[in-house]
C-alpha cells in the first residue's frame, strides 16, 4: 500500500525571512541610507549652478586631489608590504611572532590623534627620523609625503588581516606540486599563489583606500594643512563647518562620496572578474 511521505520543514534558529529582512533594511536605512540621503539633499539645496561652483572651486579641487592621490598611493604601498607581512606571519615561525602579529592591529586600537602626534614627532625636521633626512634636503612632515605615511600607518592592518586568512587556507602541497612540475619560485608565486590571493588583495586595497580617504585625526598633525599643497578634503569640510558654511561642506562631502563610490564600484568589478577568471566565484 502506498503511503505518502510527509516531510516537515526543520525549524530555523533564526526568525523568518520577512522579519529579519525588514529589520536589516530598517537598520541599514537608519545608519547609512538616510544620513547619506540627507547629505545629498543638503548639497542639492544650492541648485546645480551652486553645487558646480562649490565643487569646482580651486581650493576644493586641490584638497580632493591631495586626498585621493595620497590615499591611492598609500593603499598601493600597503598592498605590497601588507601581503609580505601576511606571508611572513603565516609561513614562518620565529621568536616574537605572536607579539608582532598582535602589533599589526595596533592602528585599530590607537586613537588617530595619538598616531598623528607620534608620527609628527618622528618625521618633523627636528624629529628622530626627520633630522636624519633633513641634511639630504628631504622633508617628510608637513608635506604630502607625511600624509602618505599617516595613511599607510592606519591602512596596513586592513590588507594584512584580509590576505592572512586566505594564505592560511593555502596549503604547502600546492607549492610543492608546482615545484615538482618544474616551476620556478617566481612562477609559483605569480601563476599559482597570486591568482588565489588576488580577490583578497583587492579587498584589502579597497578597505585601505576607503579608510585613508576619510582619515582626519592622524593626518592633520603631520600634513601641515597648507592650502593647495597639503590640505586634505576632510579638513576643508571641517573648515567650512567652522565658517557655518554648511551647504559648502555638504558639497565637498557629496563629491567625496560620489568619487569614493565610483572607485569602490570599479574595484568590486575587478574583484568579481578575478574571482570568475581564476575560479573563485561563490
Amino acid at each position: 500500500m502506498f503511503r505518502p511521505v510527509v516531510r516537515f520543514r526543520q525549524p530555523s534558529a533564526m526568525p523568518g525571512f520577512g522579519l529579519t529582512f525588514g529589520f536589516t533594511l530598517a537598520y541599514f536605512s537608519l545608519i547609512i541610507l538616510i544620513p547619506l540621503l540627507a547629505l545629498v539633499l543638503r548639497a542639492s539645496g544650492l541648485g546645480w549652478a551652486g553645487f558646480w561652483a562649490g565643487a569646482t572651486d580651486p581650493r576644493v579641487l586641490a584638497a580632493l586631489r591631495t586626498s585621493f592621490l595620497t590615499a591611492l598611493f598609500a593603499a598601493g604601498v600597503n598592498v605590497v608590504f601588507g601581503t609580505l607581512i601576511a606571508w611572513v606571519l603565516v609561513r614562518y615561525r620565529f621568536v616574537g611572532r605572536r607579539v608582532f602579529d598582535a602589533m599589526v592591529d595596533l592602528p585599530f586600537a590607537l586613537p588617530t590623534a595619538v598616531a598623528g602626534i607620534a608620527l609628527t614627532a618622528l618625521y618633523a625636521p627636528n624629529g628622530l627620523i626627520g633630522q636624519l633626512v633633513a641634511p639630504l634636503g628631504w622633508r617628510i612632515a608637513y608635506t604630502p609625503a607625511g600624509i602618505v605615511i599617516a595613511m599607510i600607518f592606519i591602512g596596513l592592518p586592513f590588507v594584512v588581516r584580509t590576505v592572512q586568512p586566505i594564505l592560511e587556507e593555502t596549503t604547502r602541497e600546492v607549492e610543492e606540486a608546482s615545484a615538482m612540475l618544474g616551476a620556478s619560485r617566481f612562477q609559483t608565486i605569480v601563476r599559482v599563489l597570486l591568482p588565489g590571493l588576488l580577490p583578497a588583495i583587492l579587498t584589502g586595497f579597497a578597505l585601505a583606500f576607503a579608510r585613508a580617504v576619510g582619515e582626519y585625526g592622524s593626518v592633520i598633525f603631520i600634513a601641515g594643512n597648507i592650502p593647495f599643497v597639503s590640505e586634505i578634503a576632510p579638513l576643508l569640510i571641517v573648515i567650512r563647518l567652522e565658517e557655518f558654511n554648511y551647504p559648502g561642506a555638504a558639497v565637498i562631502a557629496t563629491v567625496m562620496l560620489l568619487i569614493s563610490f565610483l572607485m569602490l564600484f570599479l574595484i568590486n568589478l575587478v574583484q568579481a572578474w578575478s574571482r570568475g577568471r581564476y575560479g573563485h566565484g561563490e
